[in-house]
């Protein structure tokens, strides 16, 4: 029986006659982090809405994430990614290291700060030497410590090749309770998002998604009712001869 996320990323592929002009570029590692909201009865995550003019997802409702930089790698964090977490972060890479997986997770963190203005991590009364500019010297003003231990690794997915981007992208997910604080200022109009909204699953999946972020809220959920435990499966959506592929890191 085809999974039900293969058989969705597989149709898209066919029915929207997706062109494959482009080179066929090597994937650059990204990351994306869902913040889920797990106080009231029924799970809520928080979703962003792309500006509709950006050319890639223009108007999409996303999770925010991104590429890794140079400081993911430097920027110290409290907590380490735990085990299990790690050895599916290193799994199918030609040349695995733990501090790629680490990279990817801050990244995630990262990303969330300059998307939303949400900082993730834990308020330390005293900071260790990092970055003195960018997104991470703003976590150094308000004194919070990104924190690796409560983040989980929900899935992972590789753009199909001669795309005109390609991501190896890494979807993290994180309780709400994570947020250590949080700036104005970050959605808007003139933003990179010019909304988010906490949603329930069902209300999620109803909104204008691409594909995969859709599949992602379907493993979500199965990781949810699983327990939300760092040693469940982690499923690795890819393309094989024009049809998707989900395989368990």
């Amino acid at each position: 029986m085809t999974d039900p996320g293969v058989a969705r990323l597989t149709e898209y592929m066919s029915e929207q006659s997706r062109e494959r002009r482009w080179p066929n570029v090597r994937p650059k590692d990204a990351a994306t982090l869902i913040l889920i909201d797990r106080g009231g009865p029924e799970p809520k995550v928080l979703m962003g809405k792309r500006h509709a003019g950006h050319k890639f997802m223009p108007g999409k409702y996303v999770f925010p994430g991104g590429s890794v930089e140079a400081d993911d790698r430097r920027m110290p964090a409290t907590g380490t990614i735990p085990a299990r977490m790690g050895e599916a972060l290193s799994a199918r890479i030609a040349r695995p290291a733990a501090s790629r997986g680490r990279a990817l997770a801050m990244a995630a963190i990262r990303e969330t700060y300059e998307e939303t203005g949400l900082m993730l991590g834990r308020v330390s009364a005293s900071m260790p030497s990092g970055p003195a500019e960018g997104a991470w010297a703003a976590f150094f003003g308000e004194k919070v410590l990104p924190d690796l231990e409560p983040i989980r690794l929900v899935g992972r997915a590789i753009t199909p090749p001669r795309r005109p981007k390609r991501f190896d992208t890494r979807f993290f997910a994180v309780d709400r309770d994570a947020i250590a604080a949080e700036k104005p200022g970050f959605v808007g109009p003139d933003k990179e998002l010019v909304d988010l909204a906490w949603v329930d699953l069902e209300e999620a999946r109803k909104l204008d998604l691409p594909p995969i972020t859709t599949v992602m809220l379907e493993e979500l959920e199965r990781r949810i009712e699983a327990g939300f435990g760092h040693d469940l499966p982690v499923p690795f959506y890819y393309e094989q001869r024009r049809r998707f592929v989900r395989e368990v890191l």
